[in-house]
């Protein structure tokens, strides 16, 4: 136990200083294979210390939700912690009875309430009853938590996972001599999940849409504005999910989701650190290769309308105002995808950046301001955003005014050379100091190879930097930062009420 306790402590601590200097080097490194079924693996041998970081990647999140089933990539990403037939439960084949009585009375349920004016209030009340005496049947048999306390007892940190718009991605790390331990849990999650707590598990998921969204303001104006900006494509779904449709959301939902998108050709696995790859492919082979594979899960294939006009959203609040302005932008397999890298770092890389040196430190017209390339994610069309919150005594309206002078300055100025050149070694550094950790490697490698088809291309995205010139990035400003694709969400304060203007007069 002592051993595993140090080794956790490593995990979390150790920054390795070891980066290769080239692609040649760290190739050497790398062992990739695809197993039968077409699930992926990248192992990545780094054995300066007993540890392992493991990151699956799925090739799919809410931008896939079906409509009218938003939420279902987010719910499954809970399930995914539920255990299977042998983990979390004291008697499975009870249990699974329970679990069928809850969706048949449910199926009844449903249908009466279905019915509309027709609906029998006192059928609907009783079906009710019985559905909450079925989900606590069968929640007798559940030992709550049981997965994640196997892997944290055997010296596992960091054990999360995320829904992304692209992607949903589960992540942990494990001593070096728990790997086979890895390859039992985490195959076994995926090739027989079951979801059990379903029901309960959907309050959790609305409970977080009503935390993140419905009482944080600036989640509420996230929603509002996707919604505005994308018309027809996914990308305007509230990431999380919709409210009506979380509450309505079903166990088959999330079972056809399952089936549907998470077979393993559409799965990637990253493994960084202390491993022999050829251990490792045993242990594919063995865990996850009984896997078998399904159809190519289906794409989006709505493509978004071209914008021809401004498009405005305001949402009344108590909270700090804040405006957002999002440009519309082509997807991450664009030849321009750096660049707008290189503007963002160029309008807010922190302290040298133009936007904050002139709303923030200058004129003193904002709070904080700021940019972002890609939103709200790359793997389609999306945008490019500034946003602004006003300082004390100043408006929106100004600092909105202060933000197209910045931007605009981009297509008549060129970035002089030492400002191109500060920019590109900061987003060398930036890549670099994420690779620096094993799970910072592994996330990044599998993202890369997703999302580009070789993971290769995480180097070479370094050296498309530096190809960048100022002639690129007046291009790319003229070409995508104008009105007609431009739209702008704000949080705007409410009007003071009479009896408070009343009360500052009188003070």
């Amino acid at each position: 136990m002592k051993r595993i306790v140090f080794a956790a402590i490593a995990a979390a601590l150790f920054t390795f200083s070891l980066w290769p200097q080239s692609l040649q080097d760290f190739e050497k490194k790398v062992t990739e294979f695809t197993l039968k079924n077409g699930m992926h693996f990248i192992v990545v041998e780094r054995h300066e210390a007993p540890v392992l970081a493991f990151n699956t990647y799925v090739n799919v999140g809410s931008v896939d939700d079906p409509s009218g089933s938003t939420g279902l990539a987010h719910m499954f990403e809970h399930m995914a912690f539920k255990g299977t037939e042998q983990i979390g439960t004291t008697n499975w084949p009870a249990e699974k009875r329970a679990m069928q009585q809850t969706e048949e009375d449910y199926d009844a349920l449903q249908q009466e309430q279905d019915k509309g004016l027709h609906a029998d209030p006192e059928k609907v009340k009783r079906l009710q009853a019985r559905v909450k005496a079925d989900i606590d049947s069968a929640g007798k048999y559940v030992i709550p938590n049981l997965y994640p306390q196997i892997i944290e007892t055997n010296g596992g940190v960091g054990l999360n996972a995320e829904t992304g718009l692209d992607a949903t991605q589960y992540f942990y790390q494990f001593p070096s001599n728990r790997t086979e331990l890895w390859f039992l849990l985490e195959s076994e999650r995926f090739y027989a999940p079951v979801f059990r707590e379903f029901y309960k598990e959907r309050s959790v998921v609305r409970e977080e849409r009503r935390m993140r969204v419905e009482s944080e303001p600036q989640g509420e104006l996230q929603e509002s504005f996707l919604a505005t900006a994308f018309e027809a494509h996914p990308y305007h779904h509230s990431p999380g999910g919709w409210a009506s449709d979380i509450e309505s959301l079903r166990l088959d939902d999330a079972i056809r989701f399952y089936k549907k998108f998470y077979v393993p050709q559409n799965i990637n696995v990253a493994i960084v650190g202390d491993i022999d790859p050829k251990r490792a492919r045993t242990l594919a082979e063995k865990y996850f290769g009984v896997i078998p594979s399904g159809p190519n899960p289906p794409l989006v294939h709505t493509v978004e309308p071209p914008q021809n006009g401004e498009r405005r959203v305001e949402i009344d609040t108590e909270a700090q105002p804040i405006e957002l302005i999002g440009y519309k932008r082509p997807d991450q397999l664009s030849p321009d995808d750096p660049v707008f890298d290189v503007i963002s770092e160029i309008l807010s890389g922190g302290r040298t950046g133009t936007i904050y040196k002139e709303l923030v430190r200058d004129k003193k017209l904002a709070l904080a301001a700021g940019a972002a390339p890609t939103y709200p994610s790359g793997k389609y069309p999306n945008m490019f955003i500034v946003y602004v919150a006003p300082n004390m005594g100043k408006s929106l309206d100004e600092c909105e005014k202060a933000l197209y002078g910045v931007v605009d300055r981009l297509k008549t100025q060129k970035v002089d050379d030492e400002t191109l050149k500060r920019v590109k070694t900061k987003l060398r550094a930036d890549l670099i100091r994420k690779l620096d950790s094993n799970s910072g490697l592994a996330a990044e490698l599998n993202f890369y190879y997703v999302s580009f088809g070789d993971w290769k291309k995480l180097f070479t995205s370094i050296d498309d930097y530096d190809k960048i010139t100022a002639d690129d990035v007046m291009r790319v400003a003229k070409q995508y930062f104008i009105p007609q694709t431009r739209t702008i969400g704000r949080l705007v304060p409410l009007p003071a009420s009479p009896a408070t203007e009343e009360g500052a007069k009188s003070k």
